[in-house]
């Protein structure tokens, strides 16, 4: 897998051609914070609304897609639930990134810009967020390219481990 990166502000995303932007709520946490937020200011609050009204609850393993246009430049908004803020780990991890990839492929994506879960908020660091996807999407050579959100201070960590494992996984 390709990754490429966009720092988390508006009017950068709005650069960037993918058919689909991806971002992760918490279940007990209020107002929408990294990506969620972002996307939910330029959706005149439509995500706020739907939590208000528990229509988007955030709990771990719920998916949620929305049309993103006229308001973003992408066909379609996903957001996936992470559950608990306290409860968040390597296996809450796992299973939102695993809900991604089966809606990607649901939907026929292949270029999404994904904010990784728990990076909004540093809930993972960088590197074990790049070790983690990189498991998962390991086995899935179909999903061609994702530009990743993330402020440019921590993009290097990432591209270094995705290179890192690119390099193991030729040697093996």
């Amino acid at each position: 897998m390709d990754f490429r990166f966009v720092p988390p502000e508006l009017a950068r995303l709005d650069d960037v051609s993918a058919e689909l932007i991806a971002c992760a709520v918490w279940e007990d946490e209020r107002p929408l914070t990294g990506l969620s937020g972002l996307l939910d200011w330029r959706l005149a609050g439509r995500l706020s609304k739907l939590a208000r009204e528990s229509f988007l609850a955030g709990s771990l393993g719920e998916v949620l897609v929305l049309p993103g246009r006229p308001r973003l430049p992408f066909d379609k908004v996903v957001v996936l639930g992470l559950g608990p803020r306290a409860a968040f780990g390597d296996d809450a991890f796992r299973e939102a990134i695993t809900k991604l990839l089966s809606t990607l492929e649901g939907l026929h994506v292949k270029r999404a810009v994904v904010e990784l879960p728990g990076r909004g908020d540093d809930a993972v660091t960088p590197e074990r967020a790049a070790e983690l996807v990189l498991e998962q999407v390991a086995r899935l050579p179909e999903h061609d390219a994702w530009v990743l959100v993330e402020p440019a201070e921590t993009q290097k960590p990432i591209a270094q481990r995705a290179h890192d494992e690119r390099r193991r996984s030729l040697h093996r």
